[in-house]
């Protein structure tokens, strides 16, 4: 399902990362499946729901521990930091003016294209919250593309 890796992809900056959470999302859904609830939520949601625990463990594991990048190696090159991910490399770049929670109902919105009773749902947020959320998180996402792009226009 594409929309479990465009999720993850507007989340981490690393498309191997995007990928390795994709198929473990799949694999934990995989061996799940047998405790699957409809009644509960769509396919979609619950999947989605996996994705974005396995998301946050993710996150908790690499704050915990340091990573020295290649950079901080001598003479070993770093691979391409340009990040195929999908993104417009602008996009990319606003969206890490966002905080946590914006970028995750971003890319609950747009990556995984899901409504906003169905990101409330998920989130446990209020649906007037993640509307207020998604609407601020839109303008200051049009302000800093604006920044990038003044006039709006074509490059």
């Amino acid at each position: 399902m594409s929309d479990v890796y465009a999720f993850l992809a507007y989340r981490v900056n690393s498309r191997a990362d995007a990928e390795d959470l994709t198929q473990a999302t799949f694999e934990r859904a995989y061996r799940a499946w047998g405790r699957y609830d409809s009644r509960r939520a769509g396919v979609r949601t619950w999947l989605l729901s996996i994705a974005r625990n396995l998301l946050i463990d993710h996150y908790r594991r690499a704050g915990s521990r340091h990573e020295q990048t290649l950079d901080d190696e001598p003479g070993v090159a770093a691979p391409d930091q340009g990040l195929d991910l999908g993104l417009d490399p602008a996009l990319a770049a606003a969206l890490e003016v966002l905080g946590e929670r914006e970028r995750e109902i971003i890319a609950l919105r747009f990556g995984a294209d899901l409504s906003g009773p169905e990101i409330a749902a998920l989130t446990g947020l209020t649906l007037a919250n993640v509307q207020q959320i998604m609407s601020r998180s839109l303008r200051r996402l049009r302000t800093e593309l604006d920044d990038v792009n003044p006039g709006g226009r074509e490059r």
